[in-house]
């Protein structure tokens, strides 16, 4: 019986994976050809070995737009049963991934309960944890502290982690030299950037690259390249640093396929709107059709308490030119750690930019639910219009709310007898068409 270690190695082989078929139904494409996708990079399957209770999902510009929530608890927002419920909410509305940024306490338990229930890809950050799992300041911890972090969320069942392999030594001298105005935004490129200033030792997540393919490929744990010279700011955004760091991850993605690794690669970031459709043609070009993984991307500067909205508008564009993954953004960005209510906002407002993406992209299928709403929509059918909307709850609290005076079921408060659907399908049906 021929053997394999991670979801590319099957595909690369021709062994059709449980993952594999599962996602090639849901993406309505033949088995064979997601093999292909799969054995190319084109399509990553996060996957870990140890997350048995996974419902895989792909992801890839040619497949349906995937939705990343993160969530985690830090020194000021700590109780762990109010993340579960963000965990729960999240997976009730759709989002295909979770990601664990914890900062504070102990995050093994938290971890590994999501990676034993939770259906949802599971991704962590690990430079996060390291200094909280070893409880020692960063300047004290050495290379192999953060790759023994890795390995330990590889067995804890992670399927994708986030590693800021892309700066290195020679990112400390065009970060001074370049005078951007936001410097470094990204937390664990920050870290990264602040671990070499103080050891002055080299990125141990790019000198120790081989390592980390090892446990990636032994565990089936996919490589989400982080982007630390990300844009923070509209000022910053497709300048050197980033480009720079872009051609590196390009470089480290043939590495980890040619070790059977899967990869994403992560980008911006703050992008305005005539420049987000080259990022993501930039990307797929130097990253020869990695899936792309962007937060947001954010169009503009000025919307602290209602960045969820800058971030759909980004992440509609990017999706649709090719972005296969967003990580969605809370009205808290910026602000605070979201609450439950800011992560549901979120998520409708991701799902809302991937799904217009989704059916501007000729996805198949994409556009069905639309249609059906169309119907309900023509013959006034509430119950049939809340159960096409991506949010039925806050659909139907609406209407409730503020229902007509009379004809209920024919109208609602908005046009009244007024409305245009009524008019028309009475006037259709030789019906006669009573406005007062």
């Amino acid at each position: 019986m021929t053997t394999y270690t991670t979801q590319m190695d099957a595909a690369r082989k021709g062994i059709v994976t449980p993952q594999i078929k599962t996602v090639a139904e849901k993406e309505h494409m033949p088995v064979e050809k997601m093999m292909e996708l799969v054995a190319e990079g084109k399509v990553a399957i996060c996957a870990n070995k140890h997350h048995t209770c996974l419902n895989p999902e792909g992801v890839g510009s040619m497949l349906r737009t995937k939705i990343n929530v993160n969530l985690g608890v830090s020194r000021d927002c700590k109780d762990y049963d109010i993340e579960m419920q963000k965990v729960m909410k999240a997976v009730d509305l759709g989002a295909e991934a979770i990601m664990d940024l914890s900062s504070h306490g102990n995050t093994q338990p938290f971890r590994q309960k999501l990676t034993h229930e939770c259906p949802a890809m599971i991704g962590t950050v690990p430079v996060y944890d390291s200094v909280i799992h070893y409880q020692r300041d960063l300047s004290e911890l050495t290379a192999h502290d953060f790759i023994d972090v890795i390995r330990l969320h590889a067995e804890d069942g992670v399927d994708f982690v986030t590693l800021h392999c892309g700066i290195t030594r020679k990112t400390i001298e065009q970060i001074k030299k370049h005078k951007r105005k936001m410097n470094i935004v990204s937390r664990g490129g920050s870290l990264v950037f602040a671990w070499m200033s103080m050891t002055g030792e080299e990125n141990p997540f790019y000198e120790y690259f081989d390592e980390i393919l090892d446990i990636c490929e032994e565990h089936d744990v996919t490589i989400s390249l982080g982007d630390a010279c990300r844009p923070g700011c509209l000022a910053d955004a497709t300048d050197v640093c980033q480009i720079e760091e872009l051609v590196r991850l390009g470089e480290l993605t043939k590495r980890a396929w040619a070790h059977n690794v899967q990869v994403m690669v992560e980008g911006p970031g703050h992008v305005p709107l005539d420049q987000v459709a080259a990022n993501m043609k930039v990307q797929q070009t130097i990253c020869m059709g990695a899936p792309f993984y962007v937060l947001g991307p954010l169009v503009t500067d000025i919307a602290p308490g209602h960045d969820h909205i800058t971030a759909a508008i980004g992440g509609a564009v990017a999706a649709m030119n090719g972005a296969a993954f967003l990580c969605y953004v809370t009205p808290a960005e910026h602000l605070a750690l979201p609450n439950v209510e800011d992560v549901k906002q979120g998520i409708i407002a991701s799902k809302i930019a991937a799904h217009a993406a989704d059916i501007a992209k000729g996805i198949p299928h994409a556009r069905d639910i639309d249609d059906k709403m169309a119907d309900a929509r023509r013959v006034l059918d509430w119950d049939a219009q809340f159960a096409c909307a991506l949010d039925p709850e806050t659909a139907k609290a609406i209407r409730d709310d503020r229902l007509p005076e009379d004809d209920h079921s024919d109208t609602c408060s908005m046009c009244g007898k007024f409305c245009a659907v009524r008019s028309m399908n009475k006037a259709l049906a030789g019906e006669h068409i009573d406005i007062l």
